[in-house]
């Protein structure tokens, strides 16, 4: 029996229970249980005139087959408080944590073959008392995994982060030897074993326009990522750059990769966004588990509107499928 996927709905007053929901007016190829109310997940139905039929399930009686065209998997995850479209209440921050903890937790345990993750709302979280980062860093911790690393893809392109979430000041002291080899190991590592590709072909960007000019618009280039790339090409890693990441988005360099390694959120991740808004998805890397997620956030203000499009959600689930066979498959060539 193939093992069911977990879907987490995220914020409660958000788009995430509304695209479980519009999800779920279609069958799947794989079995899929939301983690979430089954009292948020009734009323938002009523609200979206949604007729779904929500069909209780736990660890013990996990559902052999997918779920049929107009109904949802639930493990019922109680709420705090009432919900209300669109109104962040932080006494649900802890519901929040504990829909990700059930769902990691049961792919630690084998329950799940992977986890799809709807956006959360970092800051109510905070707010409740509860320190909290980001998805990645709550799976980072739950599973004890030292390391790892943010990548956003779409038709054509997979953009992965040497660093994530930090004020633009701090990020060239934050990019040091160490820190840039143990993010394209884990890159090139995953690529092969969650993406089945036998020897992927990476481009690193520079720090620096131009790459640093020789030095003369920045010396990290020189000192920092060349020595980094030299001794990762020595143990067989693919890997070409640093690259200028003004004309490193390119086609005649873009069609010979399969990935391209950004130094920074937003010199990567703004390029990934334009061609795949909508249509892209967030894998966290270097995990024990298989964890996508949509590539938007909460939309308060469309929340129980029904004016939102669940394309993002469905590449983060065709993406977890595949990612899944591919850990069971031999590498494939170069895509």
């Amino acid at each position: 029996m193939s093992l069911p996927f977990a879907l987490t709905p995220g914020e409660p007053a958000g788009i995430g229970p509304d695209l479980c929901l519009l999800l779920a007016r279609e069958a799947q190829p794989r079995a899929l249980v939301a983690i979430a109310s089954l009292a948020l997940l009734s009323e938002r139905a009523a609200r979206l005139g949604l007729d779904i039929q929500l069909l209780p399930v736990a660890p013990s009686s996990w559902p052999p087959h997918p779920a049929p065209a107009g109904s949802l998997y639930v493990w019922d995850t109680p709420l705090a408080a009432p919900v209300v479209c669109g109104q962040l209440d932080k006494a649900n921050g802890a519901y929040v944590l504990e829909t990700l903890r059930r769902a990691g937790q049961g792919c630690i345990d084998g329950y799940f073959a992977g986890m799809i993750t709807a956006p959360v709302h970092k800051g109510v979280i905070n707010e409740a008392g509860i320190p909290f980062s980001g998805h990645t860093e709550f799976l980072a911790e739950l599973t004890h995994t030292e390391q790892v690393v943010m990548m956003l893809a779409t038709q054509g392109l997979r953009v992965a982060l040497v660093t994530t979430h930090l004020p633009l000041r701090e990020v060239a002291d934050a990019i040091t030897g160490p820190r840039l080899q143990r993010v394209a190991r884990i890159l090139h590592k995953d690529l092969v074993e969650k993406f089945g590709i036998a020897r992927p072909r990476i481009l690193v960007c520079g720090l620096n326009p131009h790459a640093g000019e020789g030095g003369h618009l920045g010396r990290e280039e020189i000192e920092v990522i060349e020595p980094a790339l030299h001794e990762l090409r020595a143990e067989g890693l693919d890997l070409t750059g640093p690259l200028p990441a003004d004309t490193l988005f390119t086609p005649k360099h873009l069609e010979h990769c399969d990935a391209v390694l950004a130094m920074y959120h937003d010199q990567g991740l703004p390029v990934l966004k334009y061609k795949g808004f909508g249509a892209a998805v967030n894998v966290t890397l270097g995990l024990p588990i298989i964890r996508t997620s949509v590539d938007h956030g909460t939309a308060l203000d469309l929340a129980g509107t029904g004016r939102i499009d669940t394309g993002s959600l469905q590449v983060a689930l065709e993406t977890a499928y595949r990612m899944q066979r591919a850990t069971s498959c031999k590498p494939q060539a170069s895509s």
